[in-house]
């Protein structure tokens, strides 16, 4: 490569610029010299980079640093409130939104639950009305935001921008990520729900500091999110984590409603399902687990015999997983929370006895908000470089 080109000056003089960035975002506040020592270029270089950064606004000077001798050095930071995005997650027929700073604080939230199945006309309006909410409530202007991470039900092709497989939205080989540019006239990055939920609690819930480790999420279906040696595990089809899919139940006909074996009997409709036959007086409005779980308390046969069964599955699913991937933790997220400890050593237990080695399984940190999360910083991981910053 030829440095002196006008153009590849400018190449490398952008590329030291995010070295910068990447340094500061990842240390919080560095010196100069830090810096220079850090990114291997000279205190010179990296004093002018410095000063059109903070002419940018890209970064900026917060006081001084402790000092062993000698004059106190400056201290430089990111300047996370220059830009922001907005995280999205469609969880069943709620509807979560977040707009965040580039440190992947919210700053503040909208939430809505639709009362039928989300379409995908229904689900374009529903982020229209929440991005316009969000952008009043933070007094952000929409040029300042660099764009949003959406996650949805169903196999998303990230690489591409479109659903391959999503039956409760009805986007089946569709180009999502264009159409919905085109309507909220932002930048988009997709993702399936629940790898937006792992990617939560991979960076600030119970995977933090984690190299390997499966996400399970129980709700309307089941699904779970793979990171290996830290890198999301996507698969060749990005179909990875559709354990949804895994012949565990009676088999039945699922051309119906696209649902796979597993979560046709053990998500949280099936559950119900059965449940309401057996107790007539079911709230549907209170989680059908805790429901189970007072019965049983309360000496309920059936309720017991039901209960044990579901958690028998379940621990069906994890061995299988567990068998193939040999994960560090197990985070366990959406309606299998309200099993408690005791249902978690029950698990445990099962497990024991079925594989060899059973890892570390924890509830999620983060509940609610681990999808929210999960697509913040997916969304600060697609969008906030420089070039895009700056347009």
């Amino acid at each position: 490569m030829d440095l002196g080109q006008p153009g590849n000056i400018k190449m490398v003089k952008q590329m030291n610029k995010e070295s910068i960035l990447y340094r500061l975002r990842k240390q919080g506040s560095m010196s100069r010299a830090d810096l220079a020592k850090a990114t291997a270029l000279s205190r010179p270089t990296v004093s002018a980079l410095v000063e059109e950064m903070i002419g940018e606004d890209l970064i900026c000077e917060i006081g001084e640093g402790a000092s062993k001798a000698g004059r106190k050095p400056i201290l430089l930071a990111y300047n996370y409130k220059l830009s922001a995005v907005i995280g999205a997650v469609f969880e069943g027929t709620v509807l979560h939104m977040a707009l965040a700073d580039l440190k992947g604080d919210p700053l503040c939230q909208y939430t809505t639950r639709m009362n039928e199945s989300v379409s995908g006309e229904r689900a374009i309006l529903e982020l229209e009305k929440g991005l316009h909410s969000l952008l009043f409530q933070s007094g952000y202007e929409k040029e300042k935001i660099l764009g949003i991470g959406l996650g949805l039900p169903g196999i998303t092709q990230k690489r591409n921008g479109t659903i391959s497989y999503a039956p409760s939205t009805g986007w089946m080989g569709l180009p999502v990520q264009k159409e919905l540019e085109e309507r909220l006239e932002l930048p988009v990055t997709l993702d399936n729900d629940v790898n937006m939920m792992t990617l939560g609690e991979y960076y600030q819930g119970a995977g933090r500091e984690v190299s390997n480790l499966i996400y399970m999420h129980i709700g309307t279906g089941i699904g779970a999110g793979i990171m290996l040696n830290r890198q999301f595990y996507r698969g060749s089809m990005e179909a990875a984590g559709e354990i949804g899919y895994m012949m565990i139940g009676p088999v039945q006909d699922r051309s119906q409603d696209g649902y796979g074996v597993f979560e046709n009997n053990y998500a949280i409709p099936g559950i119900t399902e059965r449940a309401k036959r057996l107790f007539p007086d079911l709230q549907e409005e209170t989680s059908v687990v805790k429901q189970l779980l007072q019965k049983s308390s309360e000496g309920v046969r059936e309720a017991e015999e039901l209960l044990e069964e579901v958690l028998t599955h379940w621990s069906y699913g994890i061995a299988n997983m567990v068998s193939i991937l040999d994960p560090e933790l197990l985070i366990l997220n959406g309606e299998i929370v309200h099993i408690g400890e005791g249902g978690l050593r029950r698990m445990e237990a099962l497990l024991k006895n079925w594989v060899p080695v059973v890892p570390r399984m924890e509830f999620a940190v983060l509940g609610e908000q681990s999808g929210i999360i999960g697509a913040i910083y997916s969304a600060i991981e697609s969008f906030s470089t420089i070039r895009k910053i700056r347009s």
